[in-house]
């Protein structure tokens, strides 16, 4: 069963630069929208699981890839193909929207 990886400040490089497309939520505890999403990434991680990398970094506690990134509004999610941003969705949105993005990604 698949599982949205915490990422951190130490290990998001790494990890986007996987060879399978890698979506990342940021998100915060405090933040409504986050908590609708949160589980949505969550079935995505395991309806991908093996053909793409399923992430999620909290913008409180990872200041440096929160600013690199220029995340100002949560939940934002950014599909990283190769170590490079492919697309991006900022707000909550229905579970199709997210596949559709991840799906391009993956063919």
């Amino acid at each position: 069963m698949g599982k949205a990886i915490e990422l951190n400040d130490a290990n998001f490089d790494q990890i986007i630069n996987s060879d399978k497309p890698v979506l990342v939520d940021f998100w915060a505890e405090w933040c409504g929208p986050c908590k609708m999403i949160g589980p949505v990434v969550e079935e995505l991680a395991n309806d991908y699981e093996g053909k793409a990398v399923i992430g999620k970094l909290n913008v409180d506690d990872n200041h440096e890839v929160t600013a690199r990134f220029g995340v100002r509004s949560i939940p934002t999610l950014l599909i990283f193909k190769g170590g490079q941003i492919v697309d991006k969705q900022v707000g909550a949105v229905p579970k199709s929207v997210l596949n559709q993005k991840i799906a391009a990604q993956v063919a």
